[in-house]
């Protein structure tokens, strides 16, 4: 009785880490942006199969990126107290199951991919995960303070991935959602990255904050803020979206701004920048909700 309960328990504590390798919060929200690109991408509704397949396929891709960056960062997270307890450096997990697994995730979600949504997604989500997994993790993670803004690039591209998976072509419009993700990451990570500035500079990172000092991250982060606003318009006034979305974003885009007004005058309030790096979770989060719901408010009306 007590070998059967160690054994269930012992089999439930290992899927839990390696479900916690997939680092699934990210996965969850990278998977929404890629639900959006979909539906943004026709003015009716996506098929079923491309929404189940390519979801199913990019998120499984992006699960499989997230194990490997915790693979090839298992030596710097024992270091750090914000990620030593993720299952590598707490010895829960092997590193060789770890990279097993995470193979496993890359070949299954490939061939899904290749084989029932269309190759450019594939090669693209491909590309994505190589960006961020080996050339952000391996290269520019600990050779550059700009590390954020050239790999947010991998980040940026899930609405694209979704909006190719259903209509098989890169469109304008999709490669503005990437933009607006691209900006957002910058001021979204450099407030943690403040926040966790003595942790970075003890592992050897040059985060921002670390190589140029608090100050010129703050003001780094207040301008890309600046531009993210302004990037948000877009949408609006080029008829992607209305007024729903319009309404949204400005209200999103003045409490943000706010933030990062906030963190630049006020360098005294320690927990302002994770105040401002756990609003910006949200804030990506309703501003694509926000782009969704406008988008198929136009589409009842123009039916």
């Amino acid at each position: 009785m007590n070998i059967e309960m160690n054994t269930s328990i012992e089999t439930v504590t290992d899927w839990r880490d390696y479900l916690a390798l997939t680092k699934p919060r990210i996965v969850m929200l990278i998977v929404f942006t890629v639900i959006v690109g979909m539906f943004l991408s026709t003015p009716s509704w996506p098929g079923a199969a491309v929404l189940v397949f390519g979801t199913f396929g990019i998120g499984m891709a992006a699960s499989s990126a997230a194990v490997f960056n915790h693979v090839l960062d298992a030596r710097v997270d024992i270091r750090m107290m914000r990620t030593r307890g993720r299952p590598l450096p707490q010895g829960k997990l092997t590193e060789k199951s770890a990279l097993a697994f995470a193979s496993l995730l890359c070949v299954i979600s490939m061939t899904i991919l290749w084989f029932l949504v269309n190759p450019l997604t594939t090669m693209l989500t491909f590309g994505s995960l190589i960006g961020y997994a080996v050339v952000y993790t391996v290269f520019l993670k600990h050779a550059t303070p700009q590390n954020i803004v050239i790999g947010g690039a991998a980040g940026a591209a899930p609405p694209v991935l979704g909006w190719t998976a259903v209509t098989g072509e890169i469109h304008s419009s999709a490669l503005l959602l990437f933009l607006i993700i691209f900006l957002w990451t910058p001021p979204h990570f450099w407030a943690l990255a403040i926040a966790r500035k003595e942790e970075y500079a003890k592992v050897g990172i040059p985060m921002l904050p670390v190589t140029h000092g608090e100050a010129y991250t703050r003001i780094n982060i207040l301008l890309y803020t600046i531009l993210l606003v302004l990037i948000t318009m877009v949408p609006y006034l080029t008829g992607m979206s209305g007024l729903i979305y319009l309404s949204a974003a400005l209200i999103l885009d003045v409490v943000y701004l706010n933030y990062s007004v906030r963190m630049w005058r006020d360098t005294d309030d320690l927990e302002l920048p994770m105040k401002s790096f756990r609003f910006s979770i949200s804030y990506l989060g309703l501003l694509f909700s926000a782009l969704l719901i406008d988008h198929y408010f136009l589409f009842q009306i123009n039916v």
